[in-house]
């Protein structure tokens, strides 16, 4: 065996037969003539589980086929055919994906119906509703995870089975860094939250609720009853929360079945179509279809205006800029604020608009949406089914749906003809007060408040404001702008979703329901309001953000894009020259190795040692 790592370039690959020194199979090592073997094609020569781990007749090749044979595996798995990897972000600490082990053998039994030899593994879950100090701060480990569990194991091929929030991006990020035949089976929305007789949604309801019992509109035994009757069944957030956008987001992308990203986790068709994704991924391995086959610039721009289509969360952005950073894209937030103007906002949903996740799929889901938006889509992307996407959706079908028999049908996807509005996407707003750019989501948004001059009451973290929103003495009023510094990347750490700051107890009470409220950190995709986030650079690192002043007069521009602090630039020199870095919350961990390596919002806060693809040679062996 020589020392050098073997390769996995096709075009290094020694004739069939010839002895090989660098260690691939040849009839002398495994004692069968390689590709010849009965009923099997010699389409395997080059397959890294074959070559590399189960087809070595030698001492290693003992060991690896040796202890697979612990769990019962016959023969005929080790014959070359494709090994699928089911990454699997099951955990009972992430609810919204406690349901993906079930899901997991129906993609095996699709592996196996098509012929591939199906192996699942645990990855890190992040479950957004209960990890801290933020499941962001997280977001990149998983990613290193992802891939490091793909390269250093005998896989040629990787379903990722994902759900809650940062799961489906990290994982996308992971295997994009391999860039092994990936599919994405996400676990699908919730059924409709039940309070009352009314639909009411993940997180949306929180939010509101919270702020009518705040304002003495909603009883403590009201709020207790809708907290039980919220979240019903397995599955993530059922309104177009951050989960359900980012499942949109890999179904428009190319990554995910066409039709899969909205199905109710409890719906049986689930997990059909898991099985069908297990039967697709060996064939994408036999056609050595790869994340950067279908993760193109295009499929990038198709992926925005889908965003922008379905009213989808602001935090799509930061995932899609550290999904388009590993597979080497060029993609940049004013590229997706130029993409995202002008299409039709179609899509009536929470928190936005006023149905959920199920009523969406009976609707037609995603593909419902993209073919009439098929004129501003770059058609001929191809994606993980082989075709194009606009193949994939040519015959899908809206149906306006009704959810009680007798009502009139409601138009939950709007015609394109008839939009909910136009240009109501993310918008990227840049100033002197973010100069690498800052995002609002504008259907969330009040449309009295879009064009806004007002005075800034400023708190250095979440918790301060926490202590003064109840007071009812706080010198705000409906004009005020809030501003929250230190919730960005580095200051937390890890960006946490505290940007809908709640609205003062005070306004509350007098009926104010939205303010204008702008930070470095993020918003859950559930959440709404005038909500200016992601202010790059952050405060911590010594962003303008980092010199406002209670008092400062701050304008908000959304249609002109425009973010301002009125303060002379004599000013804010001085108080730069006072400005005081804050001091790193740990030494020690992964939270040390995130706060000196990650990037900002406008980059997509990957860390920046993991930003391209490495690719997936196998290293050196191991005994």
């Amino acid at each position: 065996m020589t020392d050098l790592p073997p390769t996995n370039d096709p075009n290094d690959r020694p004739a069939p037969g010839a002895v090989d020194p660098g260690g691939e199979p040849t009839p002398e090592k495994t004692g069968r003539p390689v590709g010849d073997e009965p009923g099997r094609p010699s389409e395997h020569i080059g397959r890294r589980s074959f070559d590399h781990w189960f087809g070595e007749k030698d001492r290693n090749g003992f060991i690896h086929r040796s202890w697979m044979r612990a769990q019962g595996f016959s023969d005929e798995v080790f014959d070359g055919r494709p090994v699928i990897g089911i990454c699997n972000t099951w955990s009972e600490l992430t609810p919204c994906n406690a349901h993906l082990r079930r899901l997991a053998e129906s993609v095996k039994r699709g592996v196996w119906q098509a012929g591939g030899f199906p192996l699942e593994f645990p990855v890190m879950s992040l479950g957004e509703t209960m990890l801290r100090p933020t499941a962001m701060l997280f977001r990149n480990l998983l990613s290193m995870d992802v891939e490091e569990s793909l390269r250093g194991n005998p896989i040629d091929g990787a379903v990722l089975l994902t759900g809650c929030d940062k799961t489906t991006p990290g994982s996308i990020m992971g295997a994009a860094s391999v860039d092994l035949p990936t599919l994405v089976v996400t676990g699908g929305p919730m059924l409709n939250g039940k309070f009352r007789g009314c639909d009411i949604g993940s997180g949306t309801a929180v939010w509101r609720f919270t702020q009518d019992r705040n304002a003495g509109r909603m009883s403590e035994a009201d709020y207790a009853a809708a907290e039980s009757g919220m979240s019903r069944s397995n599955g993530h957030c059922m309104t177009m929360g951050t989960a359900s956008t980012m499942a949109c987001m890999a179904e428009a992308l190319g990554l995910q079945l066409t039709g899969s990203a909205a199905i109710p986790a409890v719906d049986s068709r689930r997990y059909s179509i898991a099985q069908q994704a297990g039967q697709r991924i060996v064939q994408m391995v036999h056609e050595d279809l790869k994340p950067s086959d279908i993760l193109t610039r295009d499929a990038f721009a198709n992926a925005v205006r889908a965003n922008a289509a379905i009213g989808g969360s602001t935090n799509a952005v930061i995932h899609l800029l550290a999904i388009a950073g590993r597979v080497g894209v060029d993609l940049t937030l004013d590229d997706m604020d130029e993409w995202a103007r002008g299409v039709p906002w179609l899509v009536d949903l929470q928190p936005s608009g006023k149905y959920l996740m199920e009523d969406f799929y009976y609707a037609g889901g995603l593909p419902a949406v993209l073919r009439e938006i098929l004129p501003l889509l770059k058609a001929d992307a191809v994606t993980v089914t082989g075709k194009t996407i606009g193949e994939n959706v040519a015959n899908a079908e809206r149906t306006d749906w009704s959810g009680q028999e007798g009502e009139p049908a409601h138009p939950v996807i709007r015609p394109v003809g008839n939009p909910l509005g136009s240009g109501a996407g993310t918008a990227v707003l840049k100033g002197n007060l973010a100069p690498d750019g800052a995002v609002v989501k504008q259907s969330a948004a009040s449309e009295r408040l879009l064009q806004h001059r007002g005075r800034a009451l400023v708190f250095s973290s979440i918790e301060e404001y926490d202590k003064a929103v109840d007071d009812p003495d706080l010198d705000v009023d409906e004009d005020t702008v809030l501003v929250l510094q230190n919730a960005g990347p580095r200051g937390y750490p890890g960006m946490p979703e505290v940007g809908n700051m709640t609205i003062p107890r005070k306004l509350a009470e007098q009926g104010v329901e939205d303010m204008v409220r702008i930070s470095d950190a993020r918003m859950s995709g559930t959440a709404y309001g005038t909500v200016v986030l992601h202010v790059a650079p952050e405060a911590a690192v010594g962003g303008p953000l980092a010199l406002v002043r209670t008092g400062d007069w701050i304008e908000l521009d959304v249609p002109a894009r425009r973010l301002h602090l009125d303060v002379s630039d004599e000013e804010l020199a001085k108080r730069r020259a006072d400005w005081q870095p804050t001091v790193a919350p740990t030494d020690r961990g992964w939270a040390r190795l995130y706060v000196e390596h990650v990037t900002q919002a406008n980059q997509g806060c990957d860390l920046d040692f993991l930003i391209g693809r490495t690719g997936s040679a196998v290293a050196r062996q191991s005994h």
